[in-house]
């Protein structure tokens, strides 16, 4: 099962309602860490994957955004708008900021909402699992895999669920980016690492970045699955040829779609021919650019579909055999 990770930024909130039914068929799980103080874009979200059937995690305790201090907002919405439906659960933060007696504490008040346990840099691993104690086997966890080694892990071995995290995306200037660079194996190697699930933070990457500055140059990320090495995730980085003003974005996509069709058109990419990718042959066809925000939004897209369709195949599990 996989669990893509989405901070509650307005274009990832879309590519989660655009991408719900296909989300939901899958049986994949969106993780969402609200990180706007309005919730009303993610009460819509919510809504649209109640619709279709699909589930999600909502994070009712951020570390990053305007929900930091205070998360009781995202915890009063889940309540009372969500807490009959069994499709969205809470998920509790557990960063290194928050001990064990505080973690217990949130626990316990979401209880009514079946939360998971979401670890990110938490130090008391140990002092939990033992407060659990045979209430252990009941709970969830997601593991994100940097802060998480193995020793680490196997204090909540017995648990109900374990999902490991892993962040594939390296995150660079625009300019810095190569070509293609090797992206994730988790898909194929997840129950190696005695997890039921897998995730990832899509083409976005773990570091939380506020807005952004000029663009001296516009990157396309597309992820992709390799048969030619063990069905391995790799991305490609599609980079402006301008790269030294912060003028012109509009021009620079146009030079970064030019790239990413070429290798299109060469029959040799290995990238799936999904919803997001038609729409760039669309852009390129009319020479329209969309906006940034939109960019990363087919990107995103590209990426749950590519996981779907691969993990959607009668022999997934048995291609690296």
């Amino acid at each position: 099962m996989y669990f893509p990770y989405f901070r509650g930024k307005q274009f990832e909130l879309i590519a989660i309602r655009e991408t719900a039914r296909l989300l939901a068929e899958s049986s994949f799980v969106p993780i969402i860490e609200p990180v706007r103080e309005a919730l009303k874009g993610l009460e819509r979200t919510l809504t649209e994957i109640c619709k279709v059937n699909g589930n999600a995690i909502v994070i009712v305790n951020p570390f990053h955004g305007d929900h930091a201090e205070d998360g009781d907002s995202i915890s009063a919405l889940l309540k009372e708008g969500f807490c009959d439906s069994e499709s969205i659960t809470a998920g509790i933060l557990l960063h290194k900021e928050i001990d064990a007696n505080a973690a217990v504490e949130c626990y316990e008040k979401h209880r009514g909402l079946q939360p998971t346990f979401i670890h990110a840099g938490f130090t008391e691993a140990k002092a939990l699992a033992a407060m659990l104690g045979q209430a252990l086997a009941e709970t969830r966890h997601v593991f994100f895999e940097k802060s998480c080694q193995k020793l680490y892990r196997r204090y909540f071995k017995g648990a109900a669920m374990r999902v490991l995290l892993r962040d594939g995306f390296e995150r660079r200037r625009n300019a810095d980016y190569p070509l293609v660079e090797a992206f994730s194996d988790l898909h194929v190697t997840y129950e190696e690492e005695d997890m039921n699930g897998f995730g990832d933070f899509l083409i976005v990457g773990d570091d939380f970045v506020e807005g952004g500055g000029p663009a001296y140059a516009v990157a396309i990320h597309l992820t992709f699955i390799d048969p030619d090495q063990d069905n391995v995730m790799n991305v490609y980085h599609f980079v402006s040829t301008t790269k030294d003003t912060p003028t012109d974005p509009a021009g620079k996509f146009a030079q970064a779609l030019g790239k990413l069709i070429r290798v299109l058109d060469s029959g040799r990419s290995h990238l799936f021919d999904s919803s997001a990718i038609k729409e760039f042959r669309e852009l390129h066809d009319k020479g329209h650019f969309p906006g940034l925000g939109y960019v990363k939004k087919l990107s995103m897209k590209h990426h749950v579909e590519t996981l779907a369709d691969f993990l959607a195949r009668p022999n997934a599990k048995a291609l690296l055999l």
